[in-house]
């Protein structure tokens, strides 16, 4: 018997930590994406020369990338832990796949942006402006703006459908869910700084999370 409260009193707390993780998430990539734009006034493809761009800001918001994917790891979780058996495998897939391949672009971006950087500090300020600058800071653009934006927005979509359909959540944030996500999938240009939208959703979902289950298990 106590093995088995032992078991339980595990068990109860893994959620909480990982809606814990959820809003560090939410917080970290949205602290990060923020610097990333105030150093490039604009897209991470950069409006500005290359030379004028913030180093520092830049160094701090990919530092702060890599703690931020290992965060959303955990808010996946929280997230099948909430499903348990009534995770269907077609939206399981497409979900975890979402999920990981955001991660992979987000992850391949900031390496790209990172090299950027790097090289930066090392060559002669004439020759960071070249093609094959233009060329990796273009690339960097098209990995996070596009095809990582794409993949976070539909794991809202699907999670959101099967928030919807089991009432892991409550609908109005599966709603919402909706609504943030189409601005992603057609294209974040519709919507200045909409690029947040994703970050913002999941401290969403996240605060509830941990809000239900301090209610349900409160501490003793």
């Amino acid at each position: 018997m106590v093995e088995e409260q032992e078991l339980t009193g595990k068990r109860l707390r893994t959620p909480r930590a990982a809606a814990v993780a959820g809003i560090l998430f939410s917080l970290l990539l949205g602290t990060s994406l923020f610097l990333l734009r105030l150093a490039t006034m604009g897209s991470l493809a950069g409006s500005k020369p290359l030379a004028e761009v913030d180093p520092r800001r830049v160094d701090v918001a990919l530092q702060l990338i890599p703690f931020a994917g290992i965060a959303f790891l955990w808010f996946i979780g929280v997230l099948r832990d909430r499903l348990s058996h009534r995770e269907d495998r077609l939206f399981a897939t497409v979900f975890l796949g979402s999920g990981l391949l955001f991660l992979a672009m987000l992850f391949a971006g900031a390496a790209v942006m990172g090299s950027i950087m790097l090289v930066r500090t090392t060559e002669p300020a004439g020759a960071i402006d070249t093609s094959p600058f233009a060329l990796a800071r273009a690339l960097t653009s098209n990995i996070v703006n596009i095809y990582a934006i794409k993949m976070a927005a539909v794991f809202m979509v699907v999670t959101s459908t099967m928030a919807w359909k089991t009432g892991v959540t409550p609908r109005w944030i599966a709603i919402v869910g909706y609504a943030l996500s189409l601005p992603l999938l057609f294209g974040t240009h519709i919507v200045d700084w909409g690029f947040l939208f994703f970050p913002t959703w999941v401290l969403l979902v996240s605060i509830h999370i941990l809000s239900d289950n301090l209610r349900r298990h409160p501490p003793t």
